[in-house]
């Protein structure tokens, strides 16, 4: 075995380097010093160094101030970002301590910032509950920044402490007095440009996730100003009714069932008598809209959970039991009755689930899944009883709920049915596919790319112009239901729907983005290329079947699988030479036209440029195939943009807004944003 194993490892022939050949030895291990591991590997702590990872820094430094509010110490948080994107956050809690560590003969208030682990929330006599467990949040922002300033009013006195790049440039110094009742904490920070790839905060993104922590901490306020503005811009968030004024957030521009106007809130804590490790707080709040959607959020002392978790099952569990045992106690349901699923009472229904718990377990470092088992049980517990008594008190709200649950399990037999004609019983049986699918001839799909194209004509140019052996092209006619307006049966029976789904494999899960028969082992490309004209009617089909993947094949964008191709707007045709201009989101066309021209039209020696014509691409059908094989479809040479979630909750509020039935939402959003808008047809 040993000689077998040798030859698998060592081509023959050759000999096994001398020990002398590559040294190892002590020499050989390096250590990492102080923050130098956080900035040789910053995605480890903030997961990405894209706008992702820096808008983490400020989350980082807010949850540290939400921590003193949810310790009941703080009730007020400034966030600015100033003209240079460099951003301020400021509370009034108790001020991060300023005296002399015990154990590392340092100022505490610089321990915190330079060493990794340290903090006050290892175990709970400072913080009964807290968002950051880890201690590496404040030091971590330290590490990836090219400036800190933090300053600390606490005890009647103001002191300060700069640094840079996780090392300190002044050590912590008075610079000020202050009454004793006057305590907080300030900390100014600038990104550092050699670790992020964009330095540019986004205030939208600012704005959600402030809006989002004032919602999860009834009474606190929460300011956001940017200064980067000619008139700085300003919000400000706080809710006296906490998660109910949420859940009503998140129902607004939608049809809420008649009778339910008022969210279901309930709230219960473990037992006094329980061990500490196992205590907690539950606050849960629910509505049933007329849509088909659900929408639950899910939180674990603060922090979004967004794949849900512990309190997430209990809740669940309890929610269809619940609804199940009232049905049958007052004949709702008959005997002969099945039971109605879970995803039939959740249908239409928004639901925000927050925990409070003193020592959290979460599975990996993002926090997106709540591990702390005794949670399910405590959740289920509070919820069973609130949701009981309820039930009882709110008979007609009752029946509304039963009823909307007794349509959703008629659609879902109907949407099973439909689902089933979609089905593809082998790869190898091609009468199952789609009739105008152009299929590819290899048959591994990490090698494999599926267009969807606009049309037949765009499709006749994609098949002439397509590697037949990995790229299949499947044209779709007309525009694809928006999936967000109709129910899972509607959506399912549409001939165009079946069309995609046959064609890609993978079934579908339900509108919730759960269950169905995904299976993303099943799929039939590894790149799914939403190509569409580049006009307003092609981007509408683009957001119709980005809608689409989001609701039933989510799994599919999060796996990296679907993207949108670039095609050109312009070309640039000088002499028999075509260049090609191609849209940007950041540049008007117009400028990127003429910027174009001037690099690419020739000057004789007066300054004179050579004749040229310029050709506007609204269609993908104006091109030839070699022209669309070009400048789309080839490989070396075409632009792709993946589709990806950097923030669930955003994305799903913003596809049950802006594709779901509210007007008011879309025209808000048009107005604000009609500045932006390209390639109208006007």
């Amino acid at each position: 075995m040993a000689k077998s194993l040798g030859t698998g490892f060592f081509k023959r022939g050759t000999s096994l380097p001398s020990k002398n050949e590559h040294s190892y030895g002590a020499s050989e291990i390096k250590v990492l010093k102080g923050l130098e591991a956080v900035r040789k590997r910053p995605g480890m702590y903030i997961g990405t160094t894209s706008k992702t990872g820096l808008h983490h820094l400020v989350w980082e430094i807010v949850d540290n101030s939400v921590d003193e509010a949810m310790a009941g110490f703080c009730n007020k948080i400034q966030v600015t970002v100033h003209a240079d994107n460099s951003v301020t956050v400021v509370d009034n809690g108790r001020g991060i301590p300023t005296a002399m560590h015990p154990v590392e003969r340092k100022p505490t208030l610089e321990v915190v910032l330079t060493v990794l682990h340290a903090g006050g929330k290892f175990d709970n006599n400072a913080y009964k509950v807290s968002g950051g467990l880890h201690g590496v949040g404040i030091s971590v922002v330290n590490a990836l920044s090219k400036r800190l300033v933090a300053q600390v009013k606490r005890d009647g006195v103001i002191n300060e402490i700069e640094l840079s790049r996780g090392k300190v440039t002044k050590k912590m110094h008075k610079v000020g007095t202050c009454s004793p009742n006057v305590t907080g904490t300030t900390v100014t920070f600038w990104p550092d440009d050699q670790i992020f790839e964009t330095m540019t905060y986004d205030y939208d993104t600012l704005h959600d996730h402030l809006q989002e922590t004032a919602f999860l901490n009834k009474g606190v306020k929460i300011v956001l100003t940017d200064e980067r503005e000619l008139v700085p811009r300003v919000d400000e968030f706080c809710y006296a009714g906490g998660i109910i004024d949420f859940v009503r957030f998140l129902n607004e521009g939608k049809t809420v069932l008649s009778g339910c106007s008022k969210p279901i809130y309930i709230e219960g804590t473990s037992d006094p008598a329980a061990p500490e490790s196992n205590k907690g707080e539950v606050e849960v709040s629910m509505q049933w809209n007329s849509g088909y959607s659900e929408m639950v959020m899910s939180f674990a002392n603060d922090i979004y959970t967004e794949e849900g978790g512990m309190h997430l099952e209990g809740f669940r569990t309890a929610l269809t039991k619940t609804v199940n045992d009232y049905a049958r106690n007052h004949k709702l349901l008959k005997e002969r009755d099945s039971n109605l699923t879970g995803d039939d009472i959740r249908e239409g229904m928004t639901a925000v689930i927050s925990v409070k718990l003193p020592d959290p377990q979460f599975e990996g470092q993002t926090k997106a899944k709540l591990g702390s088992s005794y949670m399910r049980t405590l959740t289920n517990k509070i919820v069973s009883a609130g949701l009981a008594e309820y039930l009882e008190e709110h008979p007609n709200q009752a029946k509304e709920m039963f009823k909307k649950a007794t349509q959703a399990a008629k659609g879902r037999l109907a949407a099973q049915k439909a689902r089933q004609a979609t089905r593809r019983k082998s790869i190898l049986e091609s009468a199952a596919l789609p009739g105008k699918l152009a299929d590819c001839s290899v048959r591994d799909a990490s090698m494999t790319e599926l267009f969807i194209v606009e049309g037949d004509s765009a499709g006749g140019s994609a098949k002439d112009g397509r590697r037949r052996d990995i790229q299949a092209i499947l044209p779709l006619r007309g525009k694809i239901l928006n999936v967000e307006r109709v129910g899972d049966h509607r959506a399912f029976s549409s001939e165009t729907i079946q069309s995609l789904i046959t064609a890609i494999g993978t079934g579908v899960t339900m509108s919730n983005g759960e269950g169905g028969d995904f299976d993303i082992a099943k799929a039939r490309y590894h790149k799914i290329i939403i190509m569409t004209d580049a006009d307003v009617d092609g981007a509408h089909i683009r957001i119709l079947l980005m809608t689409f993947f989001y609701k039933y094949m989510r799994p599919l964008i999060d796996a990296g699988f679907v993207y949108a191709a670039c095609p050109p707007i312009f070309g640039v045709k000088v002499g028999k030479r075509i260049h090609y201009v191609y849209p940007d989101s950041e540049t008007d066309e117009n400028v990127l036209l003429q910027q174009a021209i001037e690099e690419c039209v020739p000057r004789d020696e007066e300054g004179k440029q050579r004749k040229y014509s310029v050709q506007r691409y609204k269609g993908l059908g104006e091109m030839d195939p070699q022209q669309l094989a070009d400048t789309t479809m080839d490989p070396k040479t075409r632009i792709l943009q993946r589709i990806s979630i950097d923030d669930a909750a955003r994305a799903e509020r913003a596809v049950s807004r802006l594709m779901g039935t509210s007007v008011e939402y879309r025209r808000d959003y048009i107005e604000q944003h009609a500045k932006d808008a390209r390639f109208l047809d006007i």
